[in-house]
């Protein structure tokens, strides 16, 4: 995950703890697939004269949609039911760190680097789940996803790059890193996708 920038690695005892309860982190990770939908429509609704931007988080949007009803099939099919929306606590300090100050480009700048960083720990973390998981239909379905966030991952960091002053976008971004490697010590004891 070298790619990735990542302060730190998930301890793979993280995977041990999913196998023992997967409803719960299938619950919790549809309800992570619905907030990245909702955080891509959202930037649409803010960002909306970006012809390239727009295009491209539709294709975002989608495919999470797509990933929230794949999870949800993985639900029922097990016999399992949807449980209520979870509040995840990583990506709501990730949240609190995001600059809510200076121009509208510099607000955008920093939610797709906030973007960029759930989808790269989301990446990390899936890897995490297809190289430890005992469920052979979940090694496939987390190495798909894996992928998918790979590719999330960077568009968000080349928009960012794009819209903003690529030395400043890069030393925000270093910040993010540091941020985020502080943060995750405190993850990975719960059967949820960032918990």
């Amino acid at each position: 995950m070298a790619m990735l920038g990542l302060k730190l690695k998930t301890d793979p005892y993280w995977a041990r703890i999913v196998n023992t309860n997967i409803e719960e982190v299938l619950t919790d990770h549809a309800w992570c697939e619905q907030k990245a939908a909702t955080n891509a429509i959202t930037m649409i609704t803010y960002n909306s004269e970006y012809t390239d931007l727009v295009t491209e988080l539709l294709t975002i949007a989608k495919e999470e949609l797509e990933h929230f009803e794949q999870v949800h099939n993985l639900i029922k099919q097990r016999g399992f039911t949807l449980g209520r929306e979870r509040k995840d606590h990583y990506v709501n300090e990730l949240f609190k760190f995001m600059k809510k100050d200076g121009s509208r480009t510099d607000a955008l700048v920093d939610r797709l680097l906030f973007s960029a960083m759930i989808e790269a720990r989301s990446c990390e973390r899936f890897k995490v789940l297809f190289e430890n998981i005992k469920d052979p239909e979940l090694v496939t379905f987390y190495k798909e996803l894996m992928i998918s966030e790979a590719g999330h991952y960077t568009t968000f960091l080349g928009f960012a790059r794009k819209y903003g002053d690529e030395k400043k976008v890069n030393q925000r971004w270093e910040e993010w890193l540091q941020f985020e490697g502080d943060l995750i010590t405190n993850y990975g004891k719960k059967e949820t996708i960032h918990g």
